[in-house]
């Protein structure tokens, strides 16, 4: 009798697909418009969310519960995702259009999710049409609990640094040129939070220091194209969290940041008392662009000296270099009290080993960008409802994208569909990242971490994985991958849902450089994945439809 009583109050707990229990609650109404601002010295319209660009900052720490009531009043539909946040157990709140239907104008959606386990540097963006090119987008953080140990010592203060490569023309214009077959072309300027220095003396400092404290930067790179590296003038940068992992504090003058990646650095105000120019600059382009924000000394008397000519040395092999320089602190806490390095991940048997080739090229005289093959195209039909709703067979098809694949010597035959892979729940996987292309690539992985054990150049072999980090690979859900090179990532897949892997270039991704993975636990249960929210928004086939059996313990 009694197990019954306590299944039946369990039941009605998870039912409500909300997080009960003592984490607080943290509530956010924001309003989605459009503006003008200009970034780049020039007029043109920006996406606001409450009359701020970038977005307001998500303050929380590990376990918060967060609620976020998006009003659109765009003329557009309107979707955000949490980049890096794993939504456990709740891809209902990923926020991609392979799992919600996205709101329409002058709708408005619910976000609710925990951000269970997880601490560090995050962001959220749009991922309807290009609307993340023009805004939209904000700062997402995630501190320790009291009781869990950082570490280092506490900052005087912890300030956010979203860097972007920029366009000046709308997002409509943008979307236009991909979809009558032309490219987006180079980005024309940087912004840092949502500004262009010159680094002429002529702008109003970004940052406060005082001399003889410590500052934290969480830097995000949340732009369309471009690599990004980052610099202070006179002062060196610790890097400490990547992604949510606290990571080996190595000293750097300079840090490359990748489409989509985030870190924290710890700088010194020990430089006499003045201003200084942080540096944001382009890689790996023909012709760099570069921006500035001020750092001024409390007190201090003096302009910034003159930029001097200081770049990342040409070619990526210094990139390449850099990355492995990265380290996981086995001896910190993340989220939880217990080290980093009590998880052993290079001690797991590999179930499956998924080898992803990306290719381009032209499909009814339009450029596409495919995956062993596929050319991924978002269904009317949310791929996560789909499933829920037992339509799958009408929306997609399982099995287009194979584990392996050998792209063939001429013209590629490229399938636009949507690109869905079946996984099996809690396998131990391996992905390959094979880059054939003659730019850098970024990919994001939605639900997981993933620990980046190798990049290399070349095609990868099955003995290459005598040469992978099995010790302290540092946990992240973005990997980059270099010109005609490879990178391995590997993850224990232990959380059901319908999860993105992404491109983190937004024209690639646009044009079908993306899948999804399909992870179901064996019995469908509250035990493995909470049932589709109350206030889910419906759309395509399913619109309509009977809602189903909600899922039981």
């Amino acid at each position: 009798m009694n197990k019954q009583i306590v299944s039946f109050v369990l039941l009605l707990l998870f039912s409500c697909n909300l997080v009960y229990g003592e984490d607080p609650y943290i509530t956010y109404e924001w309003k989605v418009t459009y503006g003008t601002l200009s970034p780049l010295g020039v007029p043109q319209q920006v996406i606001l969310i409450n009359g701020e660009f970038p977005g307001p900052k998500i303050n929380c720490t590990s376990n918060n519960n967060i609620v976020v009531n998006v009003v659109n009043e765009l003329d557009e539909p309107f979707l955000i995702t949490w980049k890096g946040i794993q939504q456990r157990k709740n891809s209902w709140q990923d926020g991609t259009l392979g799992t919600n239907c996205p709101i329409p104008p002058g709708k408005n959606f619910t976000y609710r999710f925990q951000v269970k386990d997880q601490i560090g540097s995050y962001y959220y963006h749009p991922t309807t049409a290009l609307h993340r090119a023009v805004g939209g987008y904000g700062p997402l953080t995630i501190h320790s609990r009291a009781l869990i140990p950082v570490p280092f010592n506490p900052p005087a203060d912890d300030f956010t640094v979203l860097v972007s490569d920029w366009y000046t023309k709308t997002h409509k214009t943008l979307k236009g040129l991909l979809d009558t077959g032309r490219s987006l072309g180079r980005p024309e300027g940087i912004v840092i939070n949502g500004k262009s220095g010159k680094g002429d003396g002529k702008d109003a400092p970004m940052f406060t220091l005082v001399k003889g404290k410590t500052y934290r930067f969480r830097f995000c790179n949340v732009g369309m194209k471009d690599t990004i590296n980052v610099r202070f003038q006179g002062h060196t940068m610790k890097l400490v969290e990547m992604e949510g992992s606290h990571t080996v504090q190595n000293m750097y003058e300079m840090l490359d940041i990748h489409l989509g990646q985030c870190l924290s650095v710890l700088i010194n105000a020990d430089q006499n008392p003045k201003d200084y120019y942080l540096v944001a600059t382009s890689r790996f382009t023909k012709e760099s662009h570069f921006a500035t924000a001020t750092l001024r000394y409390v007190n201090g008397v003096g302009g910034a000296a003159p930029l001097e000519k200081k770049e990342a040395p040409e070619g990526w092999e210094w990139s390449l270099n850099q990355f492995n320089s990265f380290r996981w602190n086995l001896t910190a806490s993340s989220a939880r009290p217990n080290p980093q390095g009590s998880y052993h991940y290079g001690q797991i048997n590999i179930t499956r080993t998924i080898r992803l080739v990306s290719t381009d090229g032209v499909v009814n005289g339009k450029q596409r960008y495919a995956i062993n093959g596929v050319s991924h195209t978002d269904p009317e039909t949310p791929i996560k409802l789909a499933q829920y709703y037992g339509v799958a067979d009408k929306v997609f098809k399982y099995g287009l994208c194979k584990d392996e694949y050998m792209p063939p010597n001429g013209n590629e035959v490229i399938t636009i569909a949507p690109n869905v892979v079946n996984v099996t729940y809690r396998n131990f996987v391996e992905i390959i990242f094979e880059n054939h292309e003659n730019s850098v690539q970024s990919w994001q992985l939605d639900g997981f971490n993933f620990f980046a054990v190798a990049i290399a150049p070349g095609r990868w072999k099955p003995e290459m994985r005598q040469n992978y980090n099995l010790l302290d690979a540092v946990s992240r859900s973005t990997i980059q991958v270099y010109p005609n090179s490879w990178a391995a990532i590997v993850t224990t897949l232990d959380n059901a849902g319908v999860w993105n892997l992404r491109s983190n270039a937004l024209e690639k991704q646009y044009l079908g450089h993306q899948l999804y993975l399909s992870v179901n636990a064996p019995n469908t249960s509250l035990k493995d994945e909470y049932n589709m929210p109350d206030n889910e928004l419906l759309c395509g086939i399913i619109k309509g439809l009977p809602r189903p059996k909600p899922y039981s313990i």
